[in-house]
């Protein structure tokens, strides 16, 4: 991760600088100056990561203390955190995208491609990141951080499905900030169009407002971090080998083969399947299947015949550029101008028939009939197109753009390629069929009799035979197909699961305590070199959350965070142990990273003993007396119980040594204090001489990080029977176990 490269700069250019300096083969050319031009991205990294924590602190800081509970239908507050979030997430997207566009572009490129390829021997595209060699971000970071993008995207949508209610500072304010979710402002008739019982089945049905935005932010992910569409349709017509610049044309090479067809027979009419001979005539470049006679859009599955391989191709890239447009939730008249573009006029009208994103323009032209004579309801269309997804195709993508108007769930799966296709998916099947449900409850007469009663053609399962799922039961399903199993681990993908899921506090517990273990141990290990082996035997592959992923932690505890804001409160147990590990871990990169400063704010979020425990570690890392200061008045600030940290910083230091370290007994290096001079001459009274630097002046760096622990209470206002009853503890612990030297710069 950026934010763990980044914090070996100064250690990396120190030691860039002695081997240049020092090495008696160096080249006359590199300098200093040189050394710190090619360092130089680093360094912006290390100053863009650094502002970014500052920007996530500051903006936490705003805001009470998580220890109050919140009312709990107001989220005005924690909306106001999450947009921040999402706005310093999509600064830095635009930033890495701005650096890396041209990598991305040919990433999605080839991703794109590979779907389109036939032959199951085509030769995989290698994965590559030609970059820079002075810069120091990849395109994995900028996925990365558009990951995170979404994910702060969808908790503040994920926020208002469940507080839908909050205050605001103006009308204005609310309307451009919250959820807009459909009112009742009108009663249901038998005369309204389906987009106004659309929104009323929205406005009733919580769980179908819950789908409908969970669409729509799939939607919106596809559409922020996809291809740009005409740039992938160039890139498809391409790869059909149809060269540039023909989409205009149709089945260009099947139109000239029918062409030479009927001039070879002098026919004047339209080619018949069924002339004489012309199953042995008309046949593909390969002469494997016999070609279409005709150049209607049915005439492939009418005919069951083919098209030429390049026609073929660029049918298929026709229909998957309109599968992604329908996947990002273009409008339809943004279908149609493209459809009209490339005379492909057909196609827009056959797809045209959503209801949940008509204009004006739509709303005035649609049907308005009586029962009787026709109906406002489309489910006929949705049932038909559901019917052409099964049986009536061509192409995998075909069947899946009929397949997403119509909530036929087997034919979307089978071009689905990723964690978020598969959810879309099943969440946009489900949504459109409880609303057929609900017309079929609430308006009967707005649809077929024979599509109510289940008889005829149409009495084929849309979800493949399989009930609807929960959120959470699905994205359990997802995280075990083998087609997913990478992805489904990925760390956001997990929290993204969770929210929708609302498994989210579920997530932290078993997680963080997953992460706390494997802490524990690597601390342990480190401690003590014997227990090296504990370090090495743990198996970092099954974790999904790694101590070291520092960009995952900081978005979990910050959810945490905001989770508080709205009356999630921590408890001193063992299950939020597990939950409070991310803000603890948290707070270590804060410490790792030299922002001291920022620790009170995060620990003032944990639970007491949690929060002692947590800057009882990092305190004996402080060095600096004016730092130490500032912690101190910052720890109080944000009423943490100081005495009880410093007790908790010195116990750490203790601990942190073996359990003799301190004991002076049979140990090289700390031999036992000898103050008489043995080799001298005894006096006339019998006395030996006094040893001459009996006390010494050697102390170790555990001896100085002990004295480091107890300089704390100096600082501690108000407690001096606490400081001077450690300091005397303290004191004669080191007299009494040998350690004059130390005793005597403790004093």
């Amino acid at each position: 991760m950026a934010a763990s490269r980044v914090l070996a700069l100064p250690i990396l250019l120190t030691t860039l600088t002695q081997i240049i300096e020092s090495s008696p083969l160096a080249p006359a050319w590199p300098t200093i100056s040189d050394v710190r031009r090619v360092l130089r991205p680093l360094q912006e990294e290390a100053d863009r990561v650094g502002k970014q924590v500052e920007q996530f602190a500051e903006t936490l800081d705003r805001l009470s203390s998580g220890k109050q509970t919140k009312p709990r239908r107001d989220c005005a507050h924690a909306l106001d955190l999450v947009n921040t979030y999402r706005n310093i997430a999509k600064r830095t997207v635009s930033h890495l995208r701005e650096t890396h566009a041209l990598e991305k572009s040919k990433k999605l490129s080839r991703n794109l491609k590979s779907r389109i390829e036939e032959s199951s021997g085509a030769p995989e595209y290698i994965r590559t990141q030609h970059r820079d060699s002075t810069d120091f971000s990849t395109t994995d970071d900028l996925d990365r951080w558009e990951q995170e993008e979404q994910t702060w995207h969808l908790l503040g949508l994920m926020i208002q499905v469940d507080y839908p209610s909050f205050e605001a500072t103006s009308k204005v304010e609310a309307e451009a900030r919250r959820l807009q979710r459909p009112g009742k402002e009108e009663e249901l008739h038998q005369f309204s169009s389906e987009r106004s019982v659309w929104l009323h089945f929205l406005a009733s049905d919580d769980q179908a407002w819950e789908r409908h935005t969970v669409v729509e932010w799939l939607k919106a992910s596809a559409r922020d971090s996809g291809q740009d569409i005409e740039k992938a349709f160039q890139d498809l017509e391409t790869s059909a080998n149809r060269g540039s610049g023909l989409w205009a044309h149709s089945w260009l090479h099947t139109k000239e083969a029918i062409k030479g067809q009927k001039r070879l027979r002098s026919w004047p009419q339209a080619l018949s399947p069924d002339a004489p001979g012309i199953d042995d005539s008309l046949r593909t470049s390969n002469g494997t299947h016999s070609l279409v006679t005709q150049l209607d859009p049915d005439a492939v599955t009418r005919q069951d015949r083919a098209l030429e391989t390049p026609d073929a191709n660029f049918e298929r890239a026709t229909w998957l550029t309109c599968w992604e447009m329908l996947r990002r939730g273009k409008a339809w008249e943004s279908i149609r101008e493209w459809c009209q573009d490339r005379v492909e006029y057909w196609r827009a009208i056959t797809i045209r028939g959503e209801p949940r994103h008509p204009t004006a323009q739509d709303e005035k032209t649609l049907p308005q009939t009586l029962p009787g004579k026709g109906w406002p309801s489309r489910a006929l269309w949705r049932k038909s197109c559901a019917f052409a997804a099964r049986t009536g195709v061509m192409d995998k993508y075909e069947a899946a753009v009929y397949g997403l108007l119509s909530g036929h769930l087997p034919s979307v799966l089978k071009v689905c390629t990723s964690w978020d296709d598969y959810l879309f998916a099943h969440y946009n099947s489900y949504l459109l069929r409880s609303f057929e449900r609900y017309i079929s409850v609430h308006l009967p007469d707005h649809s077929p009799r024979g599509l109510q009663d289940g008889t005829g053609a149409f009495t084929f399962s849309m979800t493949g035979g399989r009930r609807p799922q929960s959120g959470n039961q699905l994205i359990e399903r997802m995280s075990g197909l083998k087609t997913l199993a990478k992805e489904a681990k990925d760390p956001f993908k997990l929290l993204q699961g969770s929210l929708i899921g609302k498994s989210f506090q579920n997530f932290v517990r078993s997680h963080g305590l997953e992460l706390a273990h494997l802490q524990e141990r690597a601390r342990t290990a480190t401690k003590h070199p014997l227990r090296e082996h504990e370090a090495t035997s743990i198996n970092y592959e099954t974790v999904l959350v790694k101590p070291d992923d520092y960009q995952i932690i900081r978005v979990i505890a910050h959810i945490l965070l905001i989770y508080q804001e709205l009356g999630f409160q921590l408890q001193s147990n063992e299950q939020d142990y597990g939950s409070e590990t991310f803000i603890d871990s948290y707070i270590e990169f804060l410490s790792k990273a030299g922002k001291q400063q920022l620790l009170p704010l995060y620990a003032s979020r944990l639970s007491p003993q949690r929060a002692v425990s947590c800057l009882g570690r990092q305190l004996p890392l402080i060095l600096d007396h004016g730092e130490r200061q500032t912690m101190m008045r910052l720890m109080k600030q944000y009423e943490i119980d100081v005495p009880a940290v410093l007790n908790h910083q010195l116990q750490t230091i203790i601990s942190e040594r073996s359990s003799d370290e301190f004991s002076n007994q049979d140990r090289p290096g700390f031999p036992n204090l000898s103050i008489l001079d043995k080799q001298s001459e005894k006096q006339p009274s019998g006395m030996q001489t006094i040893r001459d630097g009996f006390i010494g002046e050697v102390i170790t760096d555990d001896q100085k990080d002990l004295i480091h622990g107890f300089q704390w209470y100096l600082l501690l206002d108000g407690y001096w029977e606490q400081t001077l009853a450690t300091g005397a503890l303290l004191y004669k612990c080191l007299l009494s176990n040998s350690f004059p030297e130390v005793a005597k710069t403790l004093r």
